[in-house]
């Protein structure tokens, strides 16, 4: 299959990259890109452990063609972080115990992010909702959640 040419802004950053126009942007991330906090997990779109925020909203990267990403804005995990400070959600997982063995962690803080830039203040059902489509199998979730609405607190 022949490679196309697109370009991929990233984290505020561009990329002029060849691709199959069957690579998952997950693929293209990881592989090609060396941006490896998107996780793959399941590969069919049910754990959330790959999510990338596109132009604000949680993306499944695991099932998003490259090739139709480009004119779009991604961001990974790592570029919430700003001028080596992490970004609030970053350090309140950290400060509320929300990380246990970290591999959902990504997804979970894009989904998150998504979440917050769409409803600043959302309540601790919406929390949930919109952190539905990722899968922990560590914290049960409380202090996932505890984590988001002190970020939305402090927006207050």
């Amino acid at each position: 299959m022949k490679k196309r040419q697109v370009t991929l802004q990233v984290n505020g950053d561009y990329y002029e990259i060849f691709v199959e126009p069957r690579a998952t942007l997950l693929e293209v991330l990881r592989d090609n890109l060396g941006f490896t906090g998107s996780k793959r997990g399941c590969d069919t779109g049910n754990c959330g452990a790959c999510s990338v925020l596109v132009d604000g909203k949680s993306t499944l990267s695991c099932l998003t063609l490259a090739v139709e990403m480009e004119g779009k804005k991604i961001i990974t995990i790592e570029g919430l972080a700003q001028d080596r400070k992490l970004d609030p959600l970053q350090q309140a997982f950290i400060d509320q115990g929300a990380v246990q063995c970290g591999f959902c962690t990504p997804g979970m803080i894009i989904s998150a992010k998504s979440l917050l830039n769409h409803n600043p203040h959302p309540t601790e059902m919406e929390v949930r909702r919109g952190l539905a489509g990722n899968l922990c199998r560590c914290t049960g979730y409380a202090k996932i959640v505890k984590a988001v609405l002190a970020v939305a607190k402090s927006k207050s």
